[in-house]
């Protein structure tokens, strides 16, 4: 899973709003990868690297790592020598030089190859102190036994000038002075049917090399099978001083084997020289018998990288760990809006299921799954909507497959009649579904079920066999979270054993017609629910009540002459504008002016006399098939943006309701709700605590005397697209556009 947080101490913060990077953020992350380090993986190694870069942002985002082995030997086994961000130490160049003097023994690589590396030139002329040190290092056989090599590949400059830039000098080091090199083929004594290199057993302290001389490398410069290489790497390690603190940029390791015992003689130089230092630049290849959490920013949120689990305990036992220790450090799992509304964080949560190994993976052993999973969810709108976050449709981050594209059901049908038995070569499954699994644009990670991590094509990403399930947004509390992704067991279980090949429904305008409303989507998952439980699993619908509730608040409620009206918030797939460009970025924004409710109607009888008016127009009540009850959608306009579709479109709110007698011609209810404050102006800061938010709440929805003089029923309004949804923007019947309106003149 990938849990998302924001700070309790500091609501208004852009960091837990709309930015990725901010320095609390950091701070928080910081002394949380050490707790979680603490609790959960004490012999772990803490790696803080460079994360994403994405486009229009001026600095990678951050990454940090907590990297430790699954046989429960230690990659690090001291937490004080790694360096703290918050401890104020005075180490300098010097220091650097010193550390990697050390390191160079401890390898028993030779010390002559170390270069210094110095920034660019600037106006005051030439950098006459270097900014850190490099030792080439690579992992080679001489006279057959594996050993560390400092040799140099490449003419030893005159004087090593970086990129310019303040990223760590790993990063900087120009091709042209350390160009890359084909790594020498090695070989490993090896265990598991995948044949992987033994890891090397737990760390012994080394003191006597640190007296000793290392012997030249006699092996040539160069690798003999360098022509028929799979991979070039630069494998340059670092040390610099930064904020006072020693910096150890760890180079590419193609084998985890090598970058573990590199890891062991790095702590083995701190103990010696009795300094802590700060691990940066690569972290280990990918490797099964390694277990990985990480901490990176994210646009309001930071984000948790759990490990797999392998049972239902360990799943458990993680999370409660992880919900302990953020709350601990000031992090939360949801927030308030303006309007006192109860939000999650706003990231996603996404369940990804897989295995210890590639072609272990559940999916690839049975591609009939990925059909099952895919079907029932089509089938089931409410897996799609119930779970997910504000944004949802046709242009959100998991779109649904046939909200992506107009043939999209075809296809896949298509796609399914090639499925013949679970004897599937991997590449074929992905090739059958890469370009059917995607968004309007054929972004193939934003996606409901996202598989760019499952089989991709060589380049084309990592092969490992993940299924992402991404329509999962953060929930308030951990165990909302845990009782979801045991939804997700359960299915997978059943259909393992009983593959679901019913056939795709075309929902088209029902779809958002009907989905959008905590009605049907309650309906649909009862029916999930039987169907879970038709399998022989207890699960029972109150488990998700409070999920139903905090997707779909009610509003309010009035009731006259037993009949009662409800007030629901629904759901509404915003529209994604065109592209804009603006200080050299172009961007696409979404118009968040249009929201929706539901409205319920109870206690009705047969040939009920009772209609609903919402600003004076009749809302198109459908019946539920329940005795008495009858439902509808409104959308409306809730605010006015810079930019929106449809700028001539009014603000509707506040908006009124009446529950009108056409016995009697007038109203025996009314009640009014207010997208924001009811006496005008908006809040600038955000609730301090649940009662002021419910306090807010409250203030928006207003009871009040229904009107004396006569209210005729409002003429029936036909929306042959959408026929249970009373859409404002279209004019009410007999009215036009008033064009001469103040907030549409220029």
């Amino acid at each position: 899973g990938e849990p998302t947080y924001v700070g309790i101490d500091e609501p208004e913060s852009p960091q837990w709003n709309l930015e990725a990077l901010g320095p609390i953020k950091r701070s928080r992350g910081l002394v949380l990868i050490r707790r979680l380090r603490k609790r959960t993986a004490p012999g772990g190694l803490l790696h803080f690297g460079q994360g994403k870069w994405y486009p229009g942002e001026p600095l990678p985002r951050w990454a940090f790592q907590c990297i430790s082995r699954v046989d429960g030997v230690p990659v690090w086994e001291d937490a004080d020598l790694i360096a703290r961000e918050e401890d104020e130490t005075s180490f300098g160049t010097a220091d650097s030089l010193r550390f990697l003097k050390a390191l160079a023994r401890r390898l028993q690589v030779t010390e002559e190859n170390i270069l210094e590396a110095f920034e660019p030139d600037d106006e005051t002329g030439e950098a006459k102190q270097p900014t850190g040190y490099i030792v080439p290092l690579r992992r080679r056989k001489p006279a057959g036994r594996l050993a560390w090599s400092s040799q140099l590949w490449f003419d030893r400059p005159k004087r090593l000038t970086l990129f310019p830039g303040d990223s760590p000098i790993g990063y900087r080091i120009t091709s042209e002075l350390i160009p890359f090199v084909a790594p020498d083929e090695l070989t490993y004594e090896t265990e598991g049917d995948d044949a992987l290199p033994i890891l090397p057993p737990r760390p012994v302290p080394r003191p006597e090399l640190f007296g000793m001389t290392p012997d030249a490398d006699p092996l040539p410069p160069l690798s003999s099978t360098a022509d028929t290489a799979p991979e070039l790497i630069r494998p340059a390690l670092c040390i610099q001083a930064v904020a006072g603190r020693i910096h150890v940029f760890l180079p590419y390791t193609p084998v985890v084997a090598d970058y573990l015992d590199l890891i062991a003689a790095v702590e083995d130089t701190c103990r010696h020289l009795k300094l802590p230092v700060w691990l940066e630049g690569y972290t280990p290849p990918h490797d099964r018998r390694l277990r990985s959490y990480g901490l990176t920013p994210d646009p309001g949120v930071l984000e948790v990288n759990l490990p797999p689990t392998a049972n239902w305990d360990d799943l458990e036992e993680l999370n409660a760990t992880l919900h302990e220790e953020a709350h601990a450090n000031r992090l939360i799992a949801g927030k308030f809006a303006y309007d006192g509304s109860h939000l999650s964080t706003g990231g996603g949560n996404h369940i990804v299921l897989g295995a210890k190994t590639v072609l272990e993976s559940p999916v690839l052993r049975r591609p009939d799954l990925l059909r099952s999973l895919v079907t029932f969810w089509q089938r089931h709108p409410s897996l799609s909507y119930l779970f997910s976050g504000m944004y949802v449709g046709p242009t959100s981050q998991y779109p649904r497959v046939d909200e992506a594209r107009v043939d999209a059901l075809y296809e896949l049908e298509v796609a399914f009649s090639q499925l013949s038995g679970n004897d599937f070569p991997p590449y074929l499954l992905d090739g059958l579904f890469r370009n059917l699994l995607v968004d309007v644009t054929g972004n193939t990670h934003r996606a409901e079920f996202c598989i760019d991590k499952m089989y991709p094509p060589p380049g084309q990403g990592l092969q490992l066999g993940l299924l992402e399930l991404r329509a999962f947004e953060m929930p308030p509390h951990f165990r909302m979270g845990l009782v979801q992704m045991l939804v997700i067991r359960a299915l997978v279980s059943i259909f393992w054993n009983q593959p679901y090949t019913e056939s795709l429904v075309r929902w088209e305008s029902t779809l958002h017609d009907r989905f959008m409303l905590p009605h049907f989507v309650r309906d649909d998952f009862g029916e999930v629910l039987r169907f879970i439980r038709s399998a022989g699993l207890p699960f029972e619908d109150d488990w998700f009540r409070t999920h139903l509730e905090f997707r779909f608040p009610k509003i309010g409620s009035i009731a006259a002459e037993g009949v009662e009206l409800e007030l629901r918030q629904a759901l509404e797939p915003w529209n994604v504008l065109a592209e804009e460009t603006n200080s050299g970025r172009t961007g696409r924004s979404v118009d968040s002016s249009l929201e929706r409710m539901q409205v319920k109607l109870t206690g009705l009888t047969a040939g009920s006399r009772f209609v609903v008016a919402c600003n004076g127009r009749r809302v198109p009540l459908v019946a539920t098939g329940t005795p008495g009850e009858a439902v509808a959608g409104i959308r409306y306009r809730a605010r006015r943006l810079s930019a929106s579709l449809h700028p001539t479109i009014p603000v509707h709110t506040p908006l009124v309701f009446d529950l009108i007698d056409t016995w009697k011609n007038r109203s025996v209810g009314r009640c009014t709700y207010f997208a924001g404050p009811p006496d005008g102006p908006v809040h600038t800061t955000r609730p301090r605590d649940a009662e002021e938010a419910r306090a807010r709440r409250l203030l928006r929805f207003q009871v009040s005397e229904a009107p004396s003089e006569p209210m005729p029923s409002p003429v029936e309004e036909k929306n042959p697209v959408f026929p249970m949804t009373l859409d404002l923007r279209f004019p009410a019947p007999g009215t036009t556009l008033d064009l001469t309106r103040p907030e549409l003149l220029a």
